[in-house]
């Protein structure tokens, strides 16, 4: 199976490097890609700087995906993975036993797979898991949470095995007066829709708590 892919970047990528890259973002170092064209061309856009949206193909067979939207995972088992790339706030000793009972209890040996499918991270996202890390909201909260702007998935290229089946395509140019505006609004949409339907409606459900989950 081929499979269409768009890396967003200030620059053409015509040959994406093996162990290159941030340590530290959502599923460590990696080449983080989209299947929405759209998508690419907001994350390759800085203020006032135009960007590129990089297209190409990647043949999936015998590369090992972790699919984190199949039924066998749920947003959990994400949210420990970004717990062990990303630098979370542990304001409490609340949220430092949050954070050791998930990498305890939904740990997975991700770093085994060849490509993992999931979701980003970005900064209104990342703040809703950082909230239900501290025991601001639910677990459904965060669940509903995760779909506010509609920022879609991301396909994430683990191995080197990986990046041997990746081929370059063409770019296509992202003006920022265009696309930086289109992020920005996606972003200020999902937090003023997080904060008026969910973050500030206390609600019963599943809390993070000390020593155990609890129903409220």
């Amino acid at each position: 199976m081929t499979k269409t892919l768009y890396h967003g970047s200030s620059a053409i990528i015509e040959k994406p490097i093996f162990g290159y890259g941030k340590t530290y973002n959502d599923y460590g170092l990696s080449f983080y890609c989209t299947d929405s064209l759209e998508m690419a061309k907001e994350w390759g856009v800085g203020k006032d700087q135009d960007g590129y949206a990089n297209c190409y193909e990647l043949d999936c067979d015998d590369l090992q995906i972790l699919n984190l939207n199949s039924s066998e995972y749920c947003l959990l088992h994400w949210l420990t993975i970004l717990l062990q790339n990303r630098e979370f706030d542990i304001p409490s000793g609340l949220a430092l036993e949050a954070k050791e009972y998930l990498l305890a209890t939904f740990a997975i040996d991700y770093n085994t797979y060849d490509a993992i499918i999931g979701y980003r991270a970005d900064d209104s996202y990342f703040s809703f898991a950082q909230d239900f890390i501290n025991g601001t909201i639910s677990y459904r909260q965060l669940s509903n949470a995760m779909h506010l702007g509609k920022l879609g998935q991301q396909f994430v290229l683990k191995s080197k095995t990986a990046f041997e089946h990746i081929r370059f395509i063409g770019s296509e140019i992202a003006e920022s007066s265009e696309w930086y505006a289109k992020k920005m609004l996606r972003d200020r949409t999902a937090r003023r829709e997080y904060f008026s339907v969910e973050r500030n409606r206390r609600q019963r459900g599943i809390y993070i708590l000390r020593k155990s989950w609890m129903r409220r």
